[in-house]
């Protein structure tokens, strides 16, 4: 009985572990295409064709622009539809290498 508890508890815990590191190494690309694209590539701030848009928001620092996005502005849901924390900073790396 205890091997089973010990193997259940470690079961849970490598799981929690394997879904944190997963979204540690997101792919930005991938993630702006799931989560961004279906509003910035058409809706303004769009991701290319509007650098002016984005230059106040560029000048923040992709620190504060990933907070940003975590709480949520204006339309943009918590998150922008991302997962995690670590995918929404994936996304925005990502989008200030691409703008436009």
């Amino acid at each position: 009985m205890k091997l089973a508890v010990i193997t259940i508890t470690s079961f849970a815990a490598l799981l929690i572990v394997g879904q944190a590191s997963a979204g540690a190494g997101a792919d930005g690309k991938a993630v702006f295409d799931k989560a961004c694209a279906g509003c910035h590539k058409v809706m303004s701030p769009k991701l290319t064709g509007e650098k002016a848009k984005w230059e106040p928001l560029l000048k923040q620092g992709n620190a504060a622009l990933t907070a940003s996005v975590i709480k949520g502005k204006g339309a943009m849901p918590p998150k922008g539809g991302a997962k995690s924390d670590a995918e929404v900073k994936a996304a925005v790396d990502y989008m200030v290498t691409q703008i436009k």
